[in-house]
Formats: C-alpha cells, structure tokens, sequence
C-alpha cells in the first residue's frame, strides 16, 4: 500500500514505525523539520517538510495512487481539512484524528463521509474504554475481547502468589485444565518470547494468555490472580480520558476524581452529576488519606504529566489500593514503569495507532491490539478458502515461529488452538505475532 500520513508527533511516528515493517511505502508530512530528521535517519520511509493543508503538496504527493491518507497532526482542524483535500485529490481512503466527541455520533460520521473522511479517530476516547474493560476485569494488566467477545486475551503479571512459578508449559498442561486458555507470550526483561512446552515461567513475567468465558477462573487459579469488583474508583486528572471514566463508572460506582485546576473541577462538576470533584493536588498524601484512600479498590491517573501519574500510582499501590492504572504517554518511561508494581500502563498514541494500523493489513484482519511496551501485535483473522493456514495441521504446514495462534471460533463455537488444530475457511482467530513473523504471517491468510 502506498500511505501518507499528516503529522510527526508521537502517533503518527509510531504508525510509520509500525507500517514500515510490512513493506509499505511511506510518505510522512510535518511542517517541522526537527521532527523528521530522526525519523529519516531510523525509518525506511519518505519525509516532506511542508503544511498539511497545503494544496500544492498534497496535490504533488496524491498524484500517484495513494490507498490511504492519515491525518494524526496535533490540530483537529488541520487534521480535517487535510483529510477532505486528500480525499479530493484522489486518496482512496482518509482517516482524521479528532478531539470533539460530538463528531462520533452516527448522524455526524455520516456528514464527514460524505465531504470525504472515511474514519474518525478520537485517542482518548479509545483509551478511556481500554480503562472501563480494565476496571472490569481487574485480575488482568491488559485486556481486549476478539471473535465477538467469545474469546479474550488477557495480561497477567507473575508474582510471589503464581503457582506455576519455575514450571514450565508441558508440567502446567498436566497439573491444570489448559484446554480452554493458551498462553500466546511471555515478556520477561525487555523481550518478548513465543513460548514452547520447555518454557519456564518465572517471577516478574508479564504473560499473554488467550482464553474461553469457561476458561477465565482456571486461567485466574494458575496466575494466582482473582477478579473483583471495582465498587469504589479515585481518578487523578480530570483529563478527557478521567472525564469519560468517570461519567461510566459512576453509574455503578463510587467515584471521586481528583484535579489541581479549579475552573476544570466546576465544569467536571456540572457534567459528572455523581461523582465527588476534589479540587487539590493528587500528589499530596494527605489529600489522599483523607480522600479514603486506603479503602478504594482502584486508583486511575490520567493527568496530563506521565512522571505525575506514575508516582502517584506507585503511592496508591503502597497505600493499598488494588488496582492501579497509569496514563504513561513518554514512550521512553513506558519499560520503566511496567517494572515499579503498577498494575497497567496505557499510552493512548499507541491504541489509537493500532485502531488506524488494521486499515492497512491484510484484508482478512478484521481487528488489531498493539500491544503497550513491546512490538508484538495481536491480530484477528478470517480465514479465507484455500489459504496456506488450511492446508494442515498448525504443528505440519511450517508456520512461522514468531508467531502463534491462540485460538478462534468456528460457526460460533470457540477452540482454544494447539499443534493439532486444523482451520478451516471461515474460521475466526487469534494471532500473537512479532515483527520479524509479519510478512510471512500474511502469507497465510490470502
């Protein structure tokens, strides 16, 4: 495909990074020069100084097929218009990053479709649901549903209470019901490892693991981990992604969001008609003693400030609090933080990256979890007729070894997948793959 994408901020860098792997060609816009410079010296792509509302630019990039055209700048307005002349100037397909809920409405998407933007793109809105399906399943640091919600990759953090602690996947088969959850992943140390039954899981490991609804408390039993019920929520920031969190969970729980901005907290105040507005400083103990702290069951921060989030969360953590989640938005802070005891780390440039990436697979994906911390993905597939991943047993047609599959559902019944499993056309499934696996994985499922 030949993509072109407005603005070289963190989003729109991370997706050049993550289209460059798959052989793409790459056109990226800013109208900074000291943005592209490290880009031109790291990633196989082709920068232009230049507006992306310029029309003569455009014009000059469009006039060769382009299949799509990004517009993830920092302007919403830019991000539109751009989006509108691409479009016009031959752009098969645009998608525009957004900040203005109102434009999601059904009505609304229907009007940009029609002036030429074919997808909006709104990032924290996109990382304030990664939150509500955190705060529900709570036994996880990461969770996202596949196939319909049949299935469900969850990210576990091994720790002193984990009883398959120095057991490795052959031993774990035999002690346990591992028929309906398969353990996709394992990052341990700053890499990210495909397991194979001689695997020893081992303290600390951060664990990818696909599951069935059947298979959750089994899978829950061997990390050593419980779900709970998250009845009371303190939020740090009142940040559109705390402002959405807050307006959910609310309706079910009892929730006091913390701002240092005064005016912000008035306008929070008349719009979050159940939720208790602190105007303080969430960095201050005292404040969060006296808030009640200690008898909360999870703690968001979501402030602006990643080195704010991340401090706060480690003091939530040590004041007992069960379940932690932190905004972490400097990619360089994003290893470190995942090893301080913080439950989940969220980057909503990286979600909102991999919700545009599944515009650019293979035509059989059909949804796509880039994974915060690694450069793993998981992928959902449809399984055409007659494609290579038919032809065998996984273990017999020489799939790729950086890659996995977890499991799928076919004619609506969910499998959790092994050596032995033969696809079939029109099967759905769950693919956990390293970078150096995605070309040839493709090749799988044409």
């Amino acid at each position: 495909m030949r993509i072109i994408i407005a603005g070289a901020g963190e989003v729109g860098t991370h997706l050049a990074k993550m289209l460059s792997n798959e052989n793409h060609e790459i056109i990226l816009i800013d109208s900074e020069e000291s943005r592209l410079k490290p880009i031109d010296s790291s990633l196989d792509v082709l920068t232009h100084e230049g507006s992306a509302t310029s029309v003569k630019l455009l014009k000059d990039l469009l006039l060769k097929k382009t299949d799509l055209f990004i517009a993830v700048t920092h302007f919403e307005d830019t991000n539109i218009t751009s989006a509108i002349l691409a479009k016009k100037f031959g752009a098969l397909k645009t998608i525009a990053r957004i900040d203005n809920m109102n434009y999601l409405e059904a009505t609304t998407l229907e009007y940009f479709k029609s002036i030429g933007i074919d997808s909006l793109i709104y990032p924290e809105l996109i990382a304030a649901r990664e939150v509500l399906g955190l705060l529900h399943e709570t036994g996880a640091s990461d969770f996202m549903e596949f196939c319909g919600g049949r299935l469900a990759m969850y990210v576990q953090k091994l720790d002193e209470k984990a009883p398959i602690i120095n057991k490795s996947l052959q031993e774990i088969s035999v002690s346990y019901r591992t028929d309906k959850y398969r353990a996709v992943a394992i990052k341990r140390d700053g890499k990210t490892i495909i397991p194979r039954g001689n695997e020893h899981f081992r303290l600390g490991d951060l664990v990818y693991v696909i599951s069935t609804h059947e298979g959750i408390d089994e899978m829950m039993r061997t990390s050593g981990k419980e779900n709970f019920e998250a009845k009371s929520i303190m939020i740090l920031g009142g940040s559109r992604i705390g402002k959405h969190v807050a307006l959910y969970m609310q309706k079910t729980s009892e929730v006091k969001l913390i701002d240092f901005d005064t005016e912000k907290c008035e306008d929070l105040a008349e719009i979050l008609d159940n939720t208790l507005i602190i105007n303080g400083d969430g960095r201050n103990v005292d404040l969060l003693e006296q808030e009640g702290i200690t008898k909360m069951d999870a703690f968001v921060a979501v402030t602006g400030n990643s080195e704010t989030n991340i401090l706060s969360c480690l003091l939530a953590k040590k004041m007992g609090v069960k379940k932690t989640i932190a905004e972490v938005e400097n990619m360089e802070y994003i290893n470190l933080a995942e090893n301080t005891g913080i439950d989940t780390i969220i980057n909503k440039k990286i979600s909102a990256a991999s919700r545009i990436f599944r515009h650019t697979s293979n035509p059989n994906v059909t949804q796509v979890k880039y994974m915060t911390g690694t450069d793993a993905e998981v992928l959902e597939f449809n399984v055409p007729a007659n494609s290579k991943i038919t032809k065998g047993t996984l273990r017999s047609i020489d799939f790729p070894k950086d890659a996995i599959v977890g499991g799928g559902t076919r004619d609506g019944v969910t499998f959790i997948a092994t050596g032995d499993t033969i696809l079939k056309a029109n099967d759905k499934v769950v693919v956990f793959t390293l970078p150096s696996a995605y070309e040839v994985l493709s090749k799988y499922f044409t």
